[in-house]
């Protein structure tokens, strides 16, 4: 083996994409979810994470369906309101 077969496999190694674990408890599947239906940005995915940790299901659900029901523009928004209003 020559030394530029060695830095193609290498390299291959470091494009092959990693597999994200899966969520460790419910709440982070629920946020997951929040995240990718509202659009979230990223500098707020962990206050998304906060209030489906610290709330309870019923309560994350009602909000989400509120949410997808009443606002058309930035939902996410939408959504951050509904919890603050509970």
């Amino acid at each position: 083996m020559s030394l530029n077969e060695n830095f193609h496999k290498i390299g291959a190694l470091l494009k092959k994409e990693r597999a994200m674990p899966p969520p460790a408890y419910p709440w982070q599947e629920l946020a997951l979810e929040i995240i990718k239906e509202l659009n979230v940005p990223k500098s707020k995915k962990t206050a998304v994470f906060k209030v489906c940790r610290d709330h309870q299901r019923s309560f994350i659900e009602r909000c989400l369906n509120d949410t997808k029901e009443l606002s058309h523009r930035e939902r996410w928004k939408y959504f951050f309101k509904l919890i603050n209003l509970g």
